[in-house]
């Protein structure tokens, strides 16, 4: 009978359990918060992406904080306040819609608590993500979650792989870690203690990311249900492992749908 030899998965976040985020959607993402503010919206970008490593450990406050010291960046050093009012909730507005799931993400996740796995997260990001994270589709099925911005540390710290276990209830060699590569976190991860496995999924290369990776050799897998399958049948994470898991399906199968064979009519309508 298989069984999981690992009492907790610890999940990156945005681009592991949620989709791809490429450039162009941070271009439109920063225009539109860049409008309120009269600033140049490719300047406007380029002050989020330098201060990222500010941001990640909480270093420029809460969003207001931090819209109004890069607009001061941008040469706009005292915004009226409606202006910076809807810079803040353009903002707001367009990283909500980066919160969103993978397709498969909340079957993965309630796959991994019927095996009796703890899940955490372990996401580096800025206050947007953390103040909200109750919000988050998939924060029902997350144990604990442990954001960069409330630690005051970013990926790969060992103290945050450390804290992760921690308040989960295990120790880092039982937890397996699954992330795309972002800032480091496998080799982190595997310092640590972890098993990293790098999620490699289809949009793995569209998506815009800090010090990723790319040359990761360990484990890894192609969809996040290979996650849940791997979890009993560890040969599905392995590097040269290029097959569809053989095991069972970690999802329950569907009732078959009845279908009843219409007539075919006499003639056919266009699509509208």
């Amino acid at each position: 009978m298989p069984f999981s030899p690992f009492r907790a998965v610890v999940f990156d976040f945005f681009g592991t359990l949620t989709p791809a985020v490429p450039s162009q959607v941070r271009d439109e993402h920063a225009a539109r918060s860049a409008a309120p503010l009269g600033i140049d919206a490719q300047r406007w970008r380029r002050a989020w992406d330098e201060s990222w490593p500010e941001r990640a450990v909480g270093g420029l406050g809460d969003l207001r904080e931090t819209v109004t010291a890069l607009a001061a960046r941008c040469g706009v050093t005292d915004p009226d306040q409606g202006a910076l009012w809807r810079a803040c909730e353009a903002r707001r507005a367009a990283q909500h819609e980066l919160f969103e799931a993978r397709p498969d993400a909340l079957r993965v996740l309630e796959s991994i608590r019927r095996r009796d796995v703890r899940i955490g997260v372990l996401s580096d990001c800025s206050a947007e993500l953390a103040d909200h994270w109750a919000l988050v589709p998939v924060a029902r099925w997350v144990d604990t979650a442990v954001f960069s911005c409330r630690e005051g540390r970013r990926k790969p710290d060992p103290a945050l792989y450390a804290e992760v276990a921690r308040r989960l209830g295990v120790t880092p060699e039982q937890c397996l870690y699954v992330g795309d590569g972002d800032s480091r976190e496998l080799g982190g991860a595997a310092a640590a203690g972890m098993t990293a496995v790098q999620l490699r999924a289809e949009d793995w290369a569209e998506h815009e990311t800090y010090d990723r990776e790319s040359d990761w050799t360990g484990r890894r897998a192609t969809a996040l249900a290979q996650i849940a399958t791997g979890l009993d049948y560890p040969v599905v994470l392995q590097p040269e492992h290029e097959q569809p898991p053989t095991g069972p399906s970690p999802f329950p199968p569907q009732p078959a749908v009845q279908t009843v064979q219409q007539p075919k009519p006499g003639r056919r309508r266009p699509w509208r």
